[in-house]
């Protein structure tokens, strides 16, 4: 009798943590679970995985991108005989590369990108480098946190379109910073981007939300995490894996990079 009763017991708590373990993986707000938005970007700066994103507008294929953290890099870096260290962003922090090329809305001219973040060991940005290049102009910025300044310069080897500091203040400001940049081009470049008559609303201040999810994978459900916001009044929405992999980004204007083989368009 006492084993038998042993082995209900037993039973019944195996059958009880599956349920729990269950209803938090899936059971929540109708299969999505609510976690804080920190977590999520702490899981993506610390990824091990490069995610290879082919960048969509509109549906039509329009260039790639390749994303990547210095913790993945350190990472690929060791070989077999190399233990992992523990935490390798503990003291330098951490760093995200981002590269690649796309062409935007009805402009022929294909633009290369290849940009830097680096942040501390808390999370907090301290410097940002990006660099931008056509065939009609080249533009690189560069950022110090600390400075609460960005250096913008714009042009070509033979003639300088823009160079100067500008403040954050400034930035708050898009649509009159792109027009002191760029002229009567800035009205194209904001419609490419952004819906008409929004380029005029005031900067938003970023309020991330972050949920696991599940998304169908042909006949199984996979588990991610999804990051949305809004930008302009339109959806930004990141998906990443539970490794911190970015798998989606969709931004303003039509624009989305996925990884190939992902199920949302």
């Amino acid at each position: 009798m006492i084993a038998r009763l042993t082995f209900l017991g037993l039973t019944l708590f195996w059958l009880v943590m599956n349920a729990l373990l269950w209803r938090a993986e899936y059971g929540s707000h109708a299969g999505d679970t609510p976690v804080p938005a920190a977590l999520v970007w702490k899981k993506i700066l610390q990824s091990p995985d490069a995610s290879a994103l082919t960048v969509y507008q509109n549906g039509k294929r329009t260039g790639y991108c390749e994303f990547s953290t210095s913790v993945g890099r350190q990472l690929a870096a060791l070989d077999d005989n190399q233990v992992p260290p523990e935490n390798p962003a503990a003291r330098a922090g951490y760093q995200i590369h981002l590269a690649g090329n796309f062409a935007l809305g009805d402009f022929t001219n294909r633009i290369k990108f290849d940009g830097s973040i680096r942040f501390s060991s808390a999370n907090e940005w301290r410097e940002l480098t990006l660099k931008i290049a056509s065939r009609l102009a080249n533009a690189e910025i560069h950022s110090l946190a600390t400075n609460q300044t960005a250096h913008i310069k714009i042009g070509d080897e033979e003639v300088s379109l823009f160079d100067r500091d500008v403040t954050f203040a400034e930035l708050e400001k898009p649509d009159a910073l792109i027009g002191a940049i760029a002229g009567n081009f800035a009205g194209a470049l904001l419609g490419a981007i952004i819906p008409s008559g929004d380029a005029n609303a005031a900067t938003p201040k970023f309020q991330w939300q972050a949920r696991l999810t599940r998304v169908q994978l042909g006949g199984a459900h996979a588990t991610v995490y999804q990051l949305e916001t809004r930008v302009f009044g339109q959806p930004v929405v990141v998906e990443a894996s539970k490794t911190g992999e970015i798998l989606r980004a969709q931004l303003p204007g039509g624009i989305v990079a996925r990884i190939d083989g992902w199920p949302r368009p």
